[in-house]
């Protein structure tokens, strides 16, 4: 062991600061959280100096957890909420994926103005995200916004996009695909260009047509960046919360887990932090289930990460 550190002490010095603040602002939040959720701790029973007022929460075992999984619409609705979560997310990483891959094989060819192309299509990744959700809310506006003007000029019924409707999850995922669609469309054209072109003249010597081509050579070439990004797309969107706050606000149309924790926490009579952080926790164990299986199944496909 000695040696070992003798060898490998400036390692050990280098990530010595990366251990300790990853420690002090994530395990031990996380680890708090945790405990809290065997706890009732809320507003008015937590620790407060400036009342002078000491903590009186009490552990409560698994109470949390059962509530929320089956009082229904007092607790967040989990499950249809879950629902909601799932359909946001595998709506908006299907649609980055596609839009992104589609993009992606277009900018991939010789033409005129690539370089500019490839600027515009990135612009949406490079604006901050709340000033395009203000965008977004502007044209989506049911009296003034540019997408009921137009449907109006064409006869169209202008319906209340962002209301209590499920158009406003329709209009949130639609906001959440323009942001996220240039991150995949830069990675993936990174992916296609690392794939040798001596592969597709094979191919084509052979005679294969362009779908085959895209099915036998760019599918699987792309197979190890496709299966990194939906990981991350997954994981990014599922945990998603200011393009669904800042677009709806408190909106049960458009709740998904992470924002009703987020109301649970900071809103409300009375702020309840235990059934706030049972909600996180089901949330880190829903996407450590979906990371297990997730890995076992790329790993079956000679993925390795």
């Amino acid at each position: 062991m000695r040696t070992f550190l003798a060898r490998h002490w400036y390692a050990y010095a280098m990530a010595l600061p990366v251990v300790v603040v990853v420690g002090v602002l994530v395990l031990l939040p996380l680890a708090q959280g945790l405990y809290f959720t065997f706890t009732d701790i809320n507003e008015a029973n937590i620790a407060n100096p400036a009342l002078e007022r000491r903590a009186s929460y009490e552990f409560v075992g698994l109470d949390n957890y059962v509530k929320v999984l089956t009082r229904g619409e007092s607790y967040g609705a989990f499950w249809s909420t879950l629902a909601r979560t799932l359909i946001w997310t595998s709506g908006c990483v299907l649609a980055h994926y596609c839009l992104g891959l589609g993009l992606a094989l277009l900018l991939n060819r010789p033409m005129r103005f690539r370089g500019l192309y490839r600027v515009l299509l990135i612009l949406p990744w490079a604006v901050p995200p709340f000033i395009s959700v203000f965008a977004w809310r502007y044209l989506f506006n049911s009296q003034f916004g540019v997408v009921n003007q137009a449907l109006d000029g064409l006869g169209l019924p202008t319906p209340v996009w962002l209301g209590q409707s499920d158009l406003a999850l329709l209009s949130v995922m639609v906001i959440n695909i323009w942001l996220g669609v240039p991150f995949m469309m830069v990675t993936l054209l990174g992916g296609l260009q690392s794939i040798p072109g001596e592969l597709y003249e094979a191919a084509e010597m052979d005679g294969a047509t362009a779908w085959q081509r895209f099915r036998d050579v760019t599918l699987p070439g792309l197979r190890s960046v496709s299966s990194t990004l939906v990981l991350l797309g997954v994981i990014w969107t599922f945990n998603l919360f200011h393009v669904i706050f800042l677009t709806t606000g408190q909106n049960p149309h458009t709740r998904i887990l992470v924002t009703y924790a987020f109301e649970r926490f900071f809103s409300g009579g009375t702020r309840d932090y235990a059934v706030a952080s049972t909600y996180g926790a089901l949330i880190l164990s829903l996407l450590l289930v979906f990371v297990t299986i997730y890995r076992r199944a790329t790993r079956r496909q000679g993925e390795v990460w």
